[in-house]
């Protein structure tokens, strides 16, 4: 009893003692064993942005899965494997500290909403986060960032506040999602200052637009095929 009290202890401090800008995920291995790490955010120094531009062309043993529901829902795939990349580094055991699971990192109300019963299952994970990214992005359409912010924050935020809702983790999360769905290091994310969200135009498959070195929402107007050019 004492050594699970420590034990249970010691979990709480690391999570606790993690940055606050990182995202604590707790794995649940086979064995039983439990393990917390933090997935890393962008620093000052961007250093972590490098790495993420060079995940871009990651290649993992989901990608038929990926590729089917991307097709089924007219996503690009290789925007879905920004959000899995971002969301749980391709981890299906993750669990964050919110109680996201999975792949994509589905909340039990976004799992229970798009028929996701197993929700480690990489399958249904993926088709619920593919479906939910679909969703969104017929909400906002053209706009990427604003795409990420509601998958990150939820839509009714990115509503209420008419663009990137002001929070550390929103802004740090869209930025680092489109690092690796461009492929290099995204510019800065600005926050919203508007109550009324703009909405124009419409995108489908592929996505498009270049990453930019200054601030302020991108917009995606552009169409092209897998990699944006220089």
């Amino acid at each position: 009893m004492i050594l699970r009290i420590r034990v249970l202890s010691t979990l709480l401090i690391l999570v606790w003692a993690a940055d606050s800008s990182a995202q604590v995920h707790l794995v649940i291995g086979r064995d039983g064993k439990k393990m917390i790490y933090n997935t890393p955010t962008a620093g000052s120094g961007g250093s972590d942005l490098v790495w993420l531009a060079k995940q871009r062309d990651r290649v993992t043993k989901y990608e038929q899965l990926i590729q089917k529901y991307s097709d089924e829902h007219d996503v690009d795939p290789v925007f879905v494997k920004a959000v899995i990349q971002v969301e749980s580094n391709f981890n299906a055991a993750c669990v964050s500290n919110k109680g996201a699971r999975g792949l994509m990192q589905l909340m039990p109300e976004t799992a229970k909403r798009f028929n996701v019963d197993r929700v480690h299952d990489p399958d249904q994970n993926i088709r619920g986060g593919v479906t939910y990214l679909a969703k969104l992005m017929k909400m906002f359409p053209s706009d990427l960032s604003r795409t990420l912010a509601a998958y990150n924050a939820g839509e009714n935020r990115v509503l209420r506040y008419g663009g990137i809702p002001p929070y550390r983790e929103t802004m740090t999360y869209v930025r680092r999602a489109l690092t690796v769905y461009y492929g290099r290091p995204y510019g800065g994310v600005e926050v919203a200052r508007s109550s009324s969200p703009t909405m124009r135009g419409g995108f489908r498959k592929p996505l498009a637009g270049p990453p930019i070195a200054s601030s302020g929402l991108t917009k995606q107007l552009a169409r092209i095929s897998h990699r944006p050019s220089p």
